[in-house]
């Protein structure tokens, strides 16, 4: 396989070769469930749904486990500011992350664990961390001893003398630097039994029990935000490693979506969410707008760059439908440049500039009378935006994906009154006035196509 990825862990593209050949197995860090999803939660779930799109079309099978963090400090909070019960809390906004994914068309996990359904395993993991001195409890806490692991900062490139955990400080700690692995039973907060008292997990123990459960002690990717490569990566990495895991093979990591150049997060207020999004842009069109950029470039949202995604989404899905009125089109072979760009550590702008390429010359096909050149260009397109996810013949979205905005409602509303009048004049052999209904059509840009099931009209391509 030709593929590259950029490793955080040796800050170098690597060759991607998986530990058991034939498959690939990736961990993703799912979302923390204390509210609705905005779009810079839902970004790297694309950005990894791509990955595993490009994994399977090169003929790999693909074993995504996504986690959800059910239980934290957060959640709790928020929960009890709003009266609600934790569980529930948590569970409302699972389902709306979900939901989220859904909409934007990801693919479903292979499986979905939450961190509350594997205590067990996280004590198993703690009891090993102990017995090889690694980690130790006191007062109820476990905490993992980060002097114990020689390998410590080399993933985030820390310092180990200038590390610091952002931890509440706790009389237990040895170090200031050790992080929690347990935390103990706090008076009306859930807690789990363990052989060093009743509590709750840490944040980063239940990563590194679920994706070793489900994968092994060896995997290929680990997935999620730059924000996350210190401290949760890193001490998922060092506990796991302690032990004598060799954990992930490679770690990737997708930046941020900003907004006025700071990271987009509920405490600054500044979010925009999944559910407002889809009531002003169809699903596609914003899967567009999140994919297109290289994911580990940083995205600046604007209400114009996402309109601007969402023309050019329509411009593909323009040309794929005038290509379906000349014939059924297909799903056939990605152009060998966009391979090479996927190839390339998922380069999609390079991806997307291929396809919009294609498109230019497959309308120029229609123009031209040349069907068979068309539709071939159009099985290429079909299956260059199957791999990113935004097919718009592909059943998912063949509906035209989610409620039309406003805009194309209008102009769909204006369109058929005109498509109507020609009609009409055309049954009524006046075809000097349908020819000049057309005519207004055409200098508007509207493409007309007589097709069994009546007229179907497009956007021209600019």
């Amino acid at each position: 396989m030709a593929l590259h990825l950029f490793d955080t862990a040796t800050r170098a593209p690597r060759e991607f070769v998986p530990v058991r050949s034939g498959t690939a197995s990736i961990y993703l860090c799912g979302a923390t469930v204390q509210g609705v999803p905005h779009i810079g939660h839902v970004r790297g779930v694309l950005n990894y749904d791509v990955l595993r799109r490009w994994l399977l079309h090169s003929g790999l099978d693909v074993l995504l486990v996504r986690n959800v963090t059910d239980i934290d400090d957060k959640i709790l909070t928020k929960a009890a500011e709003a009266g609600r019960p934790w569980w529930e809390w948590a569970t409302t906004h699972e389902r709306a992350f979900e939901k989220a994914y859904d909409d934007l068309g990801c693919l479903a996990p292979s499986v979905n664990p939450r961190a509350t359904g594997h205590i067990t395993q996280m004590i198993t993991l703690m009891q090993r961390l102990i017995d090889t001195g690694h980690a130790y409890a006191a007062d109820g806490d476990v905490y993992f001893s980060v002097k114990s692991f020689d390998g410590y900062g080399k993933l985030s490139g820390q310092q180990l003398d200038e590390v610091q955990q952002g931890e509440t400080p706790t009389r237990g700690k040895r170090d200031s630097r050790d992080f929690t692995l347990w935390k103990s039973a706090k008076p009306g907060e859930p807690s789990w039994p363990t052989p060093w008292g009743d509590g709750r997990p840490g944040w980063h123990l239940e990563c590194s029990a679920m994706s070793t459960n489900y994968l092994g002690p060896e995997f290929d990717i680990h997935g999620g935000g730059v924000d996350l490569v210190f401290p949760h990566h890193e001490n998922e990495r060092a506990q796991s490693n302690a032990v004598g895991d060799p954990f992930a093979r490679y770690w990737l990591h997708n930046a941020w979506v900003t907004m006025s150049g700071e990271k987009m997060s509920k405490s600054l207020g500044n979010t925009v969410s999944i559910p407002a999004m889809l009531e002003r842009y169809r699903a596609p069109e914003l899967r567009y707008y999140l994919v297109q950029p290289h994911y580990r470039s940083t995205v600046e949202y604007s209400d114009g760059a996402v309109a601007e995604a969402a023309q050019g989404y329509r411009r593909i899905e323009a040309f794929l439908r005038r290509a379906a009125t000349a014939g059924e089109v297909l799903a056939g072979a990605v152009q060998p440049d966009f391979a090479t760009a996927m190839d390339d550590d998922l380069a999609t702008p390079a991806a997307f500039a291929v396809v919009h390429n294609t498109v230019r010359d497959g309308n120029a096909a229609l123009d031209a009378g040349d069907t068979p050149k068309a539709l071939e260009l159009a099985f290429s397109v079909r299956a260059m935006t199957g791999v990113l996810g935004i097919d718009p013949l592909s059943e998912r979205w063949a509906d035209g994906g989610g409620s039309e905005t406003p805009v194309r409602e209008a102009l769909d509303e204006l369109v058929q009154g005109l498509l109507a009048e020609r009609q009409e004049a055309r049954a009524a052999k006046d075809f000097a006035r349908a020819d000049a209904a057309r005519d207004r059509l055409t200098q508007a840009g509207i493409v007309v196509e007589d097709t069994p099931n009546g007229p179907q009209w497009t956007v021209r391509n600019s």
